[in-house]
C-alpha cells in the first residue's frame, strides 16, 4: 500500500468533494466545500502536486470564460469490494469517485480466482486504498490487517481461501451482506428517496437490513437485523430453537415442503426454487399453493418487522424474496396482521450486495486519504 500523502485540511475537504462529484471546476468545488476561491485554488494545487487531482479539460462558466475542470488523479487509487455469496462470489474494483474499473464473478469456491482477476484489471500503479468483504454472518468488529476473519464458521473456510489473494497491508473491513444490499437499495434501488426502511432478504437464509435516517443500523454487536434469531416456534408445548425461524422460512425448507406436497400427476418435482417459481408462473396448482404458503410466511415475518420498526417501507430481496410472485401474498398477510406498510421488490437483484459493498468501500477509501489531513491552512 502506498504511503499516504499528508494533506492540509482544505485539501482534504476538496478531495472529498471532488470524489463525490466526479469532476468539477474550482468555483464548483468552492461552493460544494464551503471554502473561499483562493483557498480552493491552493488546495487544488496541493492535490495536483500529490497527483490526487488532475486537470481534465475546460467548461464554459457562463460568463464567456472557460473554467478548468478537475477530476481525481492517478494517485487517488482504487478500492475492492467482494461479495462472498452462498453460491457465487462477485468482485468489483472502483475508483474513489465510484467509477467501475473491474469486475469478476465466480462460484463460491472460485473466490480467490475472482479476486485475482479483478485486481489484475485495476490500473497499474494505482494504490489500493481499502477492501470491503461482504459475508453472510455476523462479523467481528473491524480491525486493520490480514488476521481479520468472520466471527462464525459459516464463511470462514471460503474467506480464508480468498484472503490469501488479497494484497498485504491494505485495510480490510468485513460487513454483513444484508447491510450492504440495504445500502445499495437506499442509493440505487427500490428505496431511493426513502431514508427509513427495512430490507428483508429471503433466500437460503434470512436477514434484515435496517436503515434509519439514511444510515444502516448495525447495533451494539454488529448484529442488528439478525431476524433468524427471533424465537420460533413460540406456542404452548414447543420450545424455541436457535435459528429455527430461518430453518422454517429458508429455501431448503421451502424445497422440502415442495417434495411433501408434490404429486405424481404434477410431473417432475422441482429441485430448485427457480424451477418452483417457474412452474408457479406457468400455472401449476401445487407450485402455486406452495409459493402462496411461502408468501404468507414471509408476510408474517414482515409483520414482525413492521411491529418493531414501523419502517413505512419494506424492500423484499433474496433468491426467493425478490420474486414478484410472492409480493401479493406478502402484502395481504402483512395488511391482515399489522398497520399499512408499503412492500416492494428489490430492483437490484443479486447485484445488490456487491453494489452496496463497493459504495461502502469507496467511502472508506476516501476516508483513508482525507483522514491524513494534519496541517492547518
Amino acid at each position: 500500500m502506498a504511503e499516504a500523502h499528508r494533506l492540509t485540511e482544505s485539501a482534504s475537504a476538496v478531495f472529498a468533494v471532488l470524489a463525490g462529484a466526479g469532476s468539477a471546476t474550482r468555483p464548483q468545488l468552492a461552493s460544494l466545500a464551503g471554502l473561499s476561491k483562493p483557498t480552493v485554488s491552493s488546495a487544488v494545487a496541493e492535490l495536483e502536486s500529490a497527483r490526487l487531482a488532475a486537470h481534465s479539460g475546460t467548461a464554459s462558466s457562463g460568463t464567456g470564460r472557460n473554467a478548468a475542470v478537475y477530476r481525481l488523479g492517478p494517485a487517488a487509487g482504487a478500492v475492492l469490494a467482494v461479495d462472498l455469496g452462498p453460491a457465487h462470489t462477485r468482485v468489483r474494483g472502483c475508483a474513489l469517485d465510484g467509477t467501475l474499473l473491474a469486475e469478476a464473478t465466480g462460484s463460491r469456491a472460485e473466490a480467490a480466482d475472482a479476486v485475482r482477476q479483478a485486481l489484475a484489471a485495476l490500473p497499474a500503479g494505482a494504490p489500493l486504498r481499502t477492501i470491503v468483504v461482504a459475508v453472510g454472518d455476523v462479523t467481528a468488529r473491524d480491525r486493520e490487517g490480514t488476521g481479520i476473519r468472520p466471527a462464525t464458521a459459516k464463511a470462514g473456510p471460503v474467506f480464508d481461501a480468498m484472503a490469501v489473494s488479497l494484497p498485504p497491508g491494505v485495510p480490510l473491513h468485513l460487513e454483513n451482506n444484508v447491510n450492504c444490499a440495504a445500502l445499495a437499495e437506499l442509493h440505487e434501488g427500490a428505496a431511493r428517496g426513502r431514508d427509513t426502511f427495512g430490507y428483508l432478504r429471503i433466500g437460503v437464509g434470512i436477514g434484515l437490513g435496517v436503515v434509519i435516517g439514511g444510515q444502516v443500523l448495525r447495533g451494539a454487536n454488529g448484529a442488528a437485523g439478525e431476524v433468524a434469531r427471533l424465537p420460533y416456534p413460540w406456542d404452548a408445548g414447543r420450545e424455541p430453537r436457535r435459528e429455527a425461524l430461518e430453518e422454517h422460512v429458508g429455501a431448503r425448507s421451502l424445497l422440502r415442503r415442495v417434495a411433501e406436497a408434490w404429486q405424481d400427476a404434477d410431473g417432475p418435482c422441482p429441485g430448485t426454487t427457480e424451477r418452483l417459481f417457474a412452474l408457479a408462473g406457468e400455472g401449476s396448482a401445487t407450485a402455486c399453493a406452495v409459493v402462496g404458503r411461502h408468501a404468507a410466511d414471509v408476510g408474517r415475518l414482515a409483520a414482525a418487522v413492521a411491529a418493531v420498526l414501523d419502517p413505512g417501507l419494506i424492500v423484499l430481496g433474496g433468491s426467493t424474496g425478490a420474486d414478484p410472485q410472492i409480493l401479493p401474498g406478502v402484502r395481504a398477510e402483512l395488511a391482515r396482521l399489522s398497520w399499512p406498510t408499503e412492500v416492494v421488490s428489490s430492483t437490484l437483484g443479486d447485484l445488490g450486495t456487491v453494489v452496496g459493498a463497493a459504495r461502502l468501500a469507496v467511502a472508506r477509501g476516501v476516508q483513508t486519504v482525507t483522514e491524513t489531513a494534519g496541517a492547518k491552512d
